[in-house]
């Protein structure tokens, strides 16, 4: 990624359209000198440090924001606390889902070996809420184990809560796992789309965010397109404008 997508800027915010694969700042797991969404804005920023806002993992692309100062991001994370933001995902799930659910299943944090080593490795479960929308459906001529064919659903997703991996792990628990996913996934199905479709991402997308700026009150609504491999794919199963043409990238 040479240059930033940017979403939507002014003195206090920016937000960027995130690609997938693309680490938000750098990581223990990674090799040093990997490309990294923070790394890359104290550049654009010409030496100026970003503030973290909220997070999104390696694999999932789309809208994330980043304050500009200090104190816009502390007012941006008490807005995130108290679940004064929207946030929609889409995503591709094995199967048919349900036409519509709530998803309330708690998560016990995911703690990482290294980084995480001094935590509390006996924390609670914390509340997790996602809910979530059939969009669309396709049936592959393609087997699969011990299928003749292989179903998968188009999904949008509104998360309540912010847990680590919350959708990948919700979808999971429904028995609906997301496309790509290596970790949460199915990997016969990762396979055969890897094979036949050349998929090489996680299919899950932040498209969209919505919350009162805290600083102008203005009401934001920002939304981040799918790129053009989710586009084209989507478009060979049907999924033609399911989704608004927003999502789209032109």
């Amino acid at each position: 990624m040479s240059e930033l997508d940017i979403l939507f800027e002014d003195d206090h915010l920016i937000a960027i359209n995130k690609p997938s694969g693309l680490l938000v700042h750098p990581s223990w797991v990674a090799p040093r000198g990997t490309p990294n969404l923070a790394s890359m804005l104290k550049v654009y920023f010409e030496g100026g440090s970003p503030y973290t806002i909220h997070r999104l993992d390696r694999p999932t692309s789309g809208v994330i924001l980043f304050g500009k100062s200090k104190e816009v991001a502390q007012k941006m994370n008490l807005i995130f606390a108290e679940r004064d933001v929207s946030k929609t995902y889409l995503c591709m799930c094995r199967g048919y889902t349900p036409e519509a659910d709530t998803i309330d299943y708690a998560l016990k944090e995911q703690l990482d070996k290294i980084a995480d080593k001094h935590a509390n490795q006996d924390k609670e479960a914390q509340e997790a809420v996602s809910h979530y929308r059939r969009l669309g459906t396709v049936e592959l001529d393609i087997p699969i184990g011990r299928y003749d064919k292989s179903r998968y659903s188009l999904v949008e997703v509104k998360p309540e809560t912010g847990r680590k991996h919350q959708i990948r792990r919700h979808m999971k628990h429904i028995f609906h796992p997301i496309a790509g996913d290596t970790k949460h996934g199915d990997n016969k199905h990762n396979k055969m789309l890897k094979q036949n479709f050349d998929l090489q991402r996680l299919m899950l997308m932040a498209t969209n965010i919505q919350f009162t700026h805290p600083i102008t009150q203005e009401f934001m609504d920002i939304t981040a397109p799918v790129d053009s491999y989710c586009d084209e794919l989507f478009a060979g199963f049907g999924w033609k404008g399911l989704f608004p043409d927003s999502l789209v990238d032109s």
